[in-house]
């Protein structure tokens, strides 16, 4: 039987694994975030660190508790600081083989054996990872959605092996974050993305046709269906390299041309242009 989790690690400080640790830390949670080395785990702490700093400056709130928050979080360098952890949250990169050398890892290193590992990925089969260790019965999907501090839904998704337990536990986890649950089967995109992907694609085809520009595309959908965000934007938001690795995910699946990443994605994932954290994607960003 799984219990409640209380000490919680997450692998992975970048824009996902930050707002993840946030909102733990925020529940109250004692959380300890593994970055690759020292270096990315300062630049995780400091990612928090500035979003606590706007939610206090735009009212969200208290200083008190956001200073609260930041004290509950351990930022380390290595997977072998996340030993004790009762539920440990993966957040890194949207690609198969990364992610599943992490769950090999966290398998090995994390000593509770009822400790439940989850997974954020926006699109891979949780069986693949469940598989790569000796607990698929601990193992599930927890997908955030960013802003993680900003959208209150997670998705969770339970593989074949998922013990229904498991699946209770990391509900009740959500519940205590304040996030609403919606509950998927184990097929790549699960809910929302199976939806929102081909959608954006889309919009990436009729853009590469020169149908219509990448802001009347957005003003399209933003004044025309009141959209708070224009499908361009949005896939700028995601990254570009993240939307083409959930469509090949999904083409690889359901092999429906809807879901084959467009050549005009393809090249600018080539060619760095990933949208917001680029400074440049199908629309022009300021870094700074």
């Amino acid at each position: 039987m799984n219990a409640s989790p209380r000490r919680i690690g997450v692998v992975g400080g970048g824009r996902m694994g930050a707002g993840i640790a946030e909102v733990c830390a925020r529940a109250g949670f004692a959380t300890v975030v593994c970055e690759a080395d020292a270096t990315a785990a300062h630049a995780a702490r400091e990612r928090v660190t500035a979003s606590l700093a706007r939610a206090v400056e735009k009212g969200k709130l208290d200083r008190a508790s956001a200073e609260d928050a930041l004290a509950r979080l351990v930022f380390t360098g290595s997977l072998d600081d996340l030993a004790d952890r009762n539920l440990v949250i993966e957040a890194v990169v949207e690609n198969p083989d990364v992610k599943t050398d992490v769950f090999a890892a966290l398998d090995k290193i994390v000593e509770d054996p009822e400790a439940i590992l989850a997974t954020n990925t926006s699109s891979i089969p949780v069986m693949r990872l469940g598989m790569a260790t000796r607990r698929a019965d601990h193992v599930v999907g927890l997908h955030f959605f960013n802003p993680v501090p900003v959208l209150p839904l997670v998705e969770v998704v339970a593989s074949l092996h998922t013990a229904p337990e498991t699946v209770t536990a990391v509900e009740d986890f959500a519940a205590a974050l304040g996030r609403t649950v919606v509950r998927s089967q184990d097929r790549a995109g699960f809910v929302v993305n199976a939806l929102l992907v081909p959608y954006l694609l889309s919009a990436v085809r009729m853009a590469e046709s020169g149908f219509a520009t990448a802001a009347d595309v957005d003003a399209g959908m933003e004044l025309g269906c009141a959209h708070p965000m224009g499908p361009l934007k949005l896939a700028d938001l995601i990254g570009l390299d993240t939307v083409a690795s959930i469509a090949e995910s999904l083409y690889e699946e359901f092999k429906e041309p809807l879901y084959a990443p467009p050549p005009l994605l393809q090249r600018m994932v080539q060619a760095g242009l990933l949208g917001r954290k680029t400074g440049r994607g199908f629309h022009m960003y300021d870094r700074g």
